[in-house]
């Protein structure tokens, strides 16, 4: 170099540098975009696992939540009233009230039947100890029953004939007819609640809204009135709805049941179920970018360690290049390049394996894989902004290295 010249590095030249120094120590440069990797792979995956179950989401709302409603008694009364009714807030005829509202697919009250410490059910009368179960009593109406979407595995559920005889009938949940040994009904077999006799006329195998009656006994609620103490919980109805009526049959279910003081009853709609899903998206975005985060902050301190462990190491190729002609800012530029780089190659491998993720993941669920390009695409930009902040620091101290100082030591 004639004296006069000025030193210059070109891109080309600066590309190749970073890349040699990267690929000198390729064990040292992977451990080193390890946290870069995990950062922007959990930020990609968890972007990507949030907007494929939202949609989720959304659908199980608008298929069960969006479509129920709860009726609780127990509410304000007037003053000096003592009684209720005797259904305990319900009219006699609450079901066909309810029924008749605009948008009601099925309505039925239900609740658990208080029973003495001491008794059993059992599926023999005169039962010895051992033969005797602990199992829950529940009442419902056959409006209960269906709004529940009750599937019977065998036999048959009790209807509105029953309901009105209060007949001594009893459904038992699969797992109680289990308990019991009770598999077959064709002999008509009876389940004994204490001394009392029920005949068994179905097998409860699910009941989508309601899945507790799948195990115990549940019996007509006009029967349960009748024979049984008060329920010591508020009696409840279960209203299904077609949907988009929740909210209306919400509003006016309690005055078309209690005309006279609708404070008496509580009906609750299901919440939005838009602003539920934002809700739940928004909260686990926040849990967990938060964690990406950290993972990107300990990507950086992994890149800055190793690019100064890398200048000391250097300290003599960096003392040559500087008596040579190298400038400070030139030094400088080549190890903000190399911090640059990894994280640019973190950033690359984090989001293909936060890609792959979002896509096995919603494979093995059976969901539709839903990925925003916003998410994906900065990835390698965020890496490589984590390497250059990274790197600054090491590359100032790199640029100060005097050279006779360095060839020196």
């Amino acid at each position: 170099m004639r004296k006069g010249d000025r030193s210059r590095l070109k891109w080309a030249d600066l590309v190749g540098e970073a890349v040699a120094g990267v690929v000198q120590r390729p064990v040292r440069s992977m451990l080193t975009t390890l946290g870069t990797v995990l950062g922007a792979g959990a930020f990609v995956a968890i972007l990507g696992l949030t907007a494929t179950s939202a949609g989720q989401i959304s659908q199980r709302f608008t298929e069960i939540a969006a479509t129920e409603v709860t009726i609780s008694a127990g509410g304000e009364r007037s003053p000096g009233e003592r009684e209720l009714t005797p259904d305990h807030g319900f009219p006699v005829r609450a079901d066909d009230t309810v029924q008749r509202l605009n948008g009601v697919v099925a309505a039925g009250r239900h609740w658990q039947v208080p029973l003495d410490e001491d008794t059993m059910i059992s599926a023999r009368a005169q039962a010895h100890g051992r033969d005797r179960v602990l199992l829950d009593v529940f009442a419902a109406s056959p409006g209960a029953l269906r709004a529940a979407n009750t599937v019977p595995a065998g036999g048959v559920l009790f209807d509105s004939f029953h309901e009105r005889h209060g007949a001594k009938v009893a459904l038992l949940g699969a797992g109680a007819a289990s308990r019991l040994g009770i598999s077959r009904l064709d002999s008509q077999p009876a389940v004994y609640i204490g001394d009392e006799a029920y005949t068994v006329i179905g097998i409860i195998e699910n009941a989508e809204r309601l899945p507790h009656l799948g195990l115990g006994v549940t019996i007509p609620a006009s029967t349960a009135l009748t024979r049984y103490s008060s329920p010591l919980d508020p009696i409840q109805m279960l209203v299904e709805t077609r949907i988009g009526a929740a909210e209306l049959v919400a509003r006016q279910a309690p005055t078309a049941l209690r005309p006279d003081n609708p404070k008496l009853l509580t009906a609750t709609a299901p919440p939005d179920p838009a602003t539920l899903r934002d809700g739940v998206a928004a909260d686990v975005n926040g849990l967990f970018i938060l964690l990406a985060g950290l993972a990107l902050v300990i990507g950086a301190f992994g890149i800055a360690n190793t690019t100064m462990v890398a200048v000391m190491e250097r300290a003599n190729e960096i003392g040559l290049r500087r008596a040579l002609g190298a400038r400070k800012r030139h030094i400088a530029t080549q190890f903000i390049a190399e911090s640059a780089l990894l994280g640019v190659l973190g950033g690359l491998i984090g989001a293909s394996l936060g890609v792959v993720t979002v896509v096995l993941v919603a494979y093995t669920k059976q969901w539709t894989a839903l990925l925003d390009p916003l998410a994906v695409l900065p990835a390698p930009i965020v890496g490589g902004a984590i390497g250059i902040l990274a790197g600054l620091y090491p590359a100032l101290r790199a640029a100060s290295i005097e050279p006779v100082d360095a060839l020196q030591s």
